[in-house]
Order: structure tokens, then sequence, then C-alpha cells
């Protein structure tokens, strides 16, 4: 009574404990659900952007995923539960193979990291499948005397090999990256002097064509020199592929014959229970939906490698490029980090070291060179279809020309061929890389043109506007006079910004000027100003002009937004019945008492320096300038009417603005070569969206002419155009 009351008892406990065992495995399912959105993610995007080599956005290598492939990797190194019926058992199955689909999906995202993050990633990788591998394994020895009745184990065991597999070709890939690095560099920086000197673009000399087939160089450039893209095409990566596709077949295979045996997803016996089936089906899908990336890239690979010229080239070039063991020479090379001061102690292990990464390079050699047999015979038995099909394709083609008439196709090629026989000299490949195919060529330039119209969309209408107000850049040295005396020994000296904000702050004040036209400055120099602040960003590094620069985005928050200028309301100004010229007076004196206090008060000895002053300070001293030179100089005409001082004020807005926008060209150069290979990119990106937006404006300045003695360097700061400018008055004087 007594015994069977005992193992009453221990039966209900192992019921209690292990019924929290479903909602552990809903969460197995939910981290492969958010693993799976992840893959799909990255999937569509690459085939969005038409970039079929797939980048790692959102599924790449890092802390968060690996954790999340920790929680998948549950019912694998799951040591204590019963798990032998055919759902359970294709649900371990399905979890191996989900690992390995993962792993080929990381691949790209080893070119977005630097050498560390590469280190501690990989580690973190290796820890988790090898942990993974060596549960598997302790489980194996356990049931040895059950193995015959061990379903899918045949499965089981290819699963684990492909992913320790792919383990090995990641660590090969990681190994490569640093050198590559360089290489790329060096070969970008000596491509893009001589991008430059043959476009030659200069200011005052550029025109919207060049800029147009400076950004296309680029952007091969930045495209083909990728490390996501380098890795992409490695043989390492596109064996990945391949593996990925071929463990992905192994699961159907477990599926069909499963489901010839029993009755899979019917019933499981572990503790998991229907959870089961979740985990099956979620990871089923992530497997299914993870392997088109991969299998993609093997597939496109092999296309390049089947014209004959690639065939040959394969051929040919078996070999192991330095690159891929360049760091670990390096390291074989460098003397000891460690400070071991006996000398025969040092010479062990630098001997030691020395032996271990000669097997190491042994090592990479094995793999590379397998990668690449691998491929050739990959090429040998899928280019005859792949051939076949092009050929019949490229018959259709002709025909559809001969149908649509020659003599256009003709001319359009003749167009384009020397265009594309250029844009192909910037094309960045590795040694021993096969040439990419025009159409591959062509695809990217396309996209330059998609970006570039998708920025001519949002062209700044109203700055057009305002622009075409100013017929000279006689703003410049008319918004601030010496006449007006200095609140303080050293003047302040200006960025692009901060008189535009200032003035336009001033115009918004004016009374009797009808409010659609305040509402269209505002809108115009809104417009302006994100390009203006380009300019200042792009020709400000050395961070002089840092607080000035501030002072302006503090006072165009409070004018765009708000309506106000330092707490004063400009629409309640512009209402109380004053005229232009006491608007500018009660401006001026509200400025320089705000100044004047702040030196009266200011004990700091930073503050000499007019440019460590505040933010508000700086605006404020702007302001009293501005505003006391307008009371000077056009103030002074008794018979000007507000909505003329409103119009006077936005053409110096005007000219200021198209001053600055003269250094346009130089800006979308600069933005063009980004020094950070990560973010080269992105970049050039910004500049085709740029160089939309503003083609209209620098067409219209391209029709000014420039001060002859401005250089190039000195048009990009405004206090340069005023020094000429005055010294050009002086000389005329």
């Amino acid at each position: 009574m007594t015994s069977t009351g005992h193992v009453t008892d221990d039966i209900d406990v192992e019921q209690l404990l292990e019924r929290p065992m479903h909602c552990i495995g809903m969460y197995v399912a939910a981290a492969s659900l958010v693993c799976t959105l992840a893959m799909a993610a990255d999937t569509f995007n690459g085939f969005r952007s038409k970039k079929y080599w797939f980048p790692s956005k959102y599924f790449s290598l890092n802390a968060t995923s690996l954790t999340l492939l920790a929680v998948v990797m549950k019912l694998p190194v799951d040591l204590t539960t019963r798990m032998y019926t055919a759902t359970d058992r294709l649900a371990k199955v399905s979890s191996l193979v989900f690992m390995s689909t993962a792993m080929a999906n990381f691949f790209t995202s080893l070119g977005s990291m630097g050498d560390k993050d590469i280190l501690m990633n990989v580690t973190a990788l290796a820890i988790l499948v090898i942990t993974v591998t060596t549960n598997v394994f302790i489980q194996v020895i356990q049931v040895r005397n059950l193995l015959s009745g061990r379903l899918a184990f045949a499965e089981e065991l290819l699963a684990l090999g492909s992913m320790l597999l792919l383990l090995v070709m990641f660590s090969s890939s990681a190994l490569m990256i640093p050198s590559t690095k360089r290489y790329l560099e060096t070969k970008y920086k000596a491509m893009y002097k001589f991008a430059l000197n043959e476009e030659q673009v200069e200011m005052g000399n550029v025109t919207t064509d060049k800029l147009r087939v400076l950004v296309k160089k680029h952007w091969i450039m930045a495209e083909t020199s990728c490390l996501q893209s380098v890795v992409a095409r490695s043989v390492t990566c596109t064996l990945s592929g391949a593996i990925s596709l071929l463990i992905s077949l192994v699961l159907v295979e477990a599926y069909i014959r499963m489901a010839r045996e029993y009755r899979i997803l019917n019933q499981s016996n572990s503790s998991y229970g229907w959870s089961t089936k979740w985990i099956l089906l979620t990871q089923t899908t992530g497997v299914i939906i993870g392997t088109i990336a991969p299998a993609s890239r093997w597939f496109i690979a092999i296309s390049f490698r089947s014209s004959n010229e690639g065939i040959n080239s394969i051929k040919s070039a078996i070999r192991v490029e330095g690159y891929w063991t360049q760091k670990m020479m390096d390291w074989k090379q460098s003397s000891l980090s460690a400070n071991i001061r006996h000398l025969k102690t040092r010479k062990f292990v630098h001997d030691l070291r020395g032996q271990f990464l000669e097997l190491c390079i042994f090592a990479q050699f094995l793999v590379v060179l397998s990668s690449k047999l691998v491929i050739l015979v990959s090429v040998c038995i899928i280019s005859p279809p792949i051939l076949f099909f092009n050929y019949v394709r490229r018959l259709k083609r002709g025909k559809r020309i001969s149908d649509s008439g020659f003599s256009r196709h003709e001319k359009v090629s003749k167009s384009t061929t020397k265009l594309d026989l250029d844009i192909k000299h910037y094309v960045m490949l590795l040694e021993g890389e096969v040439e990419l195919p025009t159409d591959t060529v062509k695809s990217i330039c396309k996209e330059v043109d998609v970006v570039i119209q998708k920025g001519k969309k949002h062209k700044p209408k109203e700055l057009l506007k305002l622009l075409f107000k100013s017929h000279n850049f006689n703003g410049v040295i008319e918004f601030d006079s010496h006449h007006v005396p200095s609140l303080h020994s050293q003047n302040l000296p200006y960025c692009w910004s901060l008189p535009v904000v200032t003035l336009t702050s001033i115009a918004l004040a004016i009374p009797n000027v009808e409010k659609h036209k305040s509402n269209t400055l505002l809108n115009s120099v809104t417009e302006g100003l994100s390009i203006v602040k380009l300019v200042d960003k792009h020709f400000g590094k050395k961070g002089d002009l840092a607080n000035v620069r501030t002072a302006a985005d503090v006072v165009w928050v409070g004018v765009e937004l708000y309506h106000k200028w330092q707490d004063n309301d400009l629409h309640e100004t512009s209402l109380k019945g004053k005229n232009s010229k006491e608007i500018l007076q009660e401006l001026c004196n509200k400025a320089e008492k705000t100044v004047m206090e702040f030196k009266r008060d200011a004990r700091d000895c930073l503050m000499r320096n007019p440019l460590n002053w505040p933010a508000k300070i700086i605006a404020a001293n702007s302001m009293y300038r501005i505003s006391k030179t307008i009371l000077l100089t056009h103030g002074v005409e008794s018979d000007k009417t507000d909505e003329e001082m409103f119009e006077q004020i936005s053409i110096m807005i005007a000219d200021i603005i198209a001053a600055c926008l003269t250094n346009l060209a130089r800006v979308i150069t600069m933005k063009c070569h980004s020094n950070a290979i990560e973010e080269r990119g992105k970049s050039v990106r910004k500049a085709a969206l740029l160089l939309g937006e503003t083609e209209e404006i620098l067409g219209l300045l391209q029709q000014r002419e420039l001060p002859v003695y401005l250089a190039p360097d000195q048009a990009a700061y405004i206090e340069e155009w005023r020094g000429l400018f005055k010294q050009e008055n002086k000389n005329n004087n």
C-alpha cells in the first residue's frame, strides 16, 4: 500500500515537472519563427533590390541571432527527454537542418564586421555548433545498442556533418576577410584617383552628365567591392549554397520516407507533446525559405562560370590565391606578443606556433581547393542545360529585335557600348575571380538611374523658385556690414546656415506681408537648409564652427516648428501694426541685450572666445549684426514698403543659398568617396539621391559666373566669399 502510493506520488511529481514542457516547446517554435522571418526578410530584400547575392541585413551573425539559435537547438541538445516517435525524430532532424540553413545564410554577414567582431562571433558560433555536436554524440553513445531502431539516424548524421562542414568553411571565409579588405582598399584608392583625374570634376566646370557618370563609376566600385558581395562571390560561400540545398533535400527525403512507414505529424510521445508539431512546422518552413538565398548564390555563380571563357579560366586557375592564407602567414612571421624572457622558451613557443599555423594554412589550402574542385564539377554538370537555355533566349531576343527594327537596336547599342566598356573598368574583382557578365554590370548601372530618378521625385520645387530670384551673389556681402559696431573684440565667423535662418526669422517678423508669401519663403528655406547643412557638414570637419552650426540648428527648430525666434513669437510680432523698420529695431535691441547680459554675467575664461559661446548667444549676436546692417543699409529708405523690404531680404537669402550650393558638385563627389568600406555603398546611394534631387539646381547654377579668384577650397566657406568681395570692393574704390 505504501509502496504503491509512493509510486503514484512519483508519477504525479513527474507529470507536474513535465507540464511546462509544452510551453518550452512553443518557445522553441517562436524562436524558430523569428529566425525564419528574418531570413525571409533578407531574401525578399535581395529580390526587391535585385541584389541576388542577398546581403545579410536582418539575419546576420550577432549575439541576438546566436541566442535565438541556441533556443532553436533545444531538441538536439536534450539528453533526458525520450523522443522515439516519427514526429519527434523528424523534429530533431529539422532542428539540425535548420541550423545548417541558418549558417549558410550567415556567410555574407561576415563582410559587415570588423576583425574583432568576426573573431568573437565566429568563436561563439563554433562553441554553439560543437556543443550541439557533442550532445548528439553523447546521446548516440548512450543508445548505441538501440541504433537499429533509431528513426532517421542516417539523416541526423548527415545534418550534423553538414553543420560541421559549414563551420569549417565559415572559419575559412573569416580568415580570408582581413587581407581581402586591405587589398580592396588599396585597389579602391587607386581607382578613385584614376576616376577623379579622368573626369576632372571642378567647381564652375561641372555638368550633371559628368556627375552622373562619376556617380555610376563609384557605384560600380562600391557595389563590387562591398565585402558582403565579395564574400558572396567566394568559393566557400558558393559551395555553402550547394550544401544548404542538399541538406534541405535530405529533410525532404526524411519526410517522404517517414510518410511511407508512419503517420507523421500525428502524435508525439515526448514530454513536449503537441508543441513538437509546431516546432517541426516552423523549422521546416524556415529550411524552405532559408534555402532560397544560399541556393540562388550557388546557381548564379555556376551560371557566371558556364560560359566557355569561364570554364577555361576555372580549369587554368585551380590554385589558392594569396589572400586566403595571407592573414595566417602574417601571424606566422610576426613576433610573439607574450613577454617571455627565457630565450629557449620563447624559441620553443615561436616554433610551436609556427607549426600550428602551418597546419592551419594547409587546412585552409585543402578547404579552398576542394571548394573550387566541387564548383568545377558542378559547372561541368549543370552548364550544358544553362548554355542551352541561354542560347534559346538569345534566339528569341534576336527575333524580337529583328521584328521591331534592326536600325533602332544598332543605334542604341552603339550609344551604350562605349559607356559600358568604360564602366566595366571600375568593377572591383579579386585575383582569380571570374569576370562579371555584362548584363550584371548593366543591371548595377541601371540601379543608379533608378535611385537618381527616385531623387528627382523629391526635388525641392519651392527652393528652385527662390533661387530664380538670385541674379548675383551680392547678398553674401550685404547681410553683414563692417560698419556695425561689434559686441565683442573678436568677430564671430559665420557658417552658411546661420545667416539664412537669421534672415528668414527677420523676414517672417515683417508686418503687412501676405501670408502665402511668408509660408512660401518658409517652405523654400526648409528645403534649402537640408542641402546647406550638408555643405556645412562636409567642409566644416575641423570643428571650429561647430557651435555656430549648432546655433543655426537651434534657431531653425524654433522658427520652423513654433514660428518663434528665442521665445519671441514672429507671427505675433508681425501683427503688432508696426512697420518693418520698427520691427528690425526691436529685434536688434533684444539681441543686443541678450549678448550684453551674457557677457556681464560670464565668469568662465573659455567664454572670452566667442566661438565657445552657447548657441543662444551666438544666434543673438547674429541677429544683432544682421538686423543692424539692414537698418543701416536698406532701412534708411523711407519710401520702401514692408513688402519691398520682405522681397529684398528674400533675395539676400536666395543669394546666400545660391553661393552655398555652388559647392554641390564637390559635396556629391565627396559623398561618392567614403573611407569606411562598410559605409561606402550607403554613401554613394546618398550621392545618387542628392544628384537626382538637385539636378535642376546644378543646371541653374551652371549659368552663373563665379568670382574669378575664388578657388574651389575657398568657395566652401562663406567667410572666404566675404573676404574676396571686400577685397574687390577695396580695389574698385
